[in-house]
């Protein structure tokens, strides 16, 4: 049985029940992708598995003791190894995206639903950054919130993950961003192309 490092919790808790252990490598089959992980990121996510808090993640984590030791969720890395019906990726492609037990050496999962080429422009620890936090500014102004060129959108938390993100998205799309976030962060919000900035203090 092949081995790797990972960083692993049994029970939930604060940061200190992790432990950086030996597990078991997963196991490359004909439809999966096996990626090295390079960088991996830390989000709200992580810390509410981590937690088992708000309790509602338990109902799906496991109510006692969560169902996986594995942790993390966003990463970016460098293929392996692929399965004999994996068409879209090669052995060395740069990949990210979100896959269950990042903070390990190795992720595996599909080339339909799990990773995406990361762009050659950017390093692996900020492709790893993207994943939860970009898609959820995407999903919301895009998917949900429909948004057109010209309107006038408000981000508040405009400093955060998400909102770092919802600001150059909303840009892109033509909109005229107004940010909201404290005084250290107005300068950044400028910087990322918002018109107006509302420091809430």
């Amino acid at each position: 049985m092949a081995t790797m490092k990972a960083i692993v919790r049994e029970r939930y808790g604060s940061p200190d029940v992790l432990q950086l252990k030996d597990v078991e490598r997963p196991v490359l089959d004909d439809d999966s992708v096996l990626v090295r992980v390079r960088a991996a990121a830390i989000n709200a996510y992580d810390w509410h598995m981590l937690r088992g808090s708000p309790y509602l993640v338990r109902m799906m984590a496991g109510l006692r003791k969560p169902k996986s030791s594995a942790m993390g969720m966003d990463m970016a890395g460098q293929v392996e190894a692929v399965g004999k019906n994996v068409t879209q990726f090669r052995v060395g492609d740069e990949v990210f995206g979100a896959r269950h037990g990042a903070l390990a050496e190795y992720v595996r999962g599909t080339d339909k639903s799990a990773f995406v080429p990361k762009p050659a422009g950017i390093t692996f620890e900020q492709a790893a950054a993207v994943n939860m936090a970009g898609t959820t500014a995407l999903q919301g102004l895009r998917d949900k919130g429909q948004i057109k060129p010209g309107q006038r959108v408000l981000i508040v938390g405009a400093s955060g993950g998400v909102g770092t993100f919802a600001v150059q998205i909303a840009k892109a799309f033509g909109a005229h961003v107004t940010a909201v976030c404290s005084t250290r962060n107005v300068d950044q919000a400028r910087s990322l192309g918002a018109d107006e900035v509302i420091d809430y203090t």
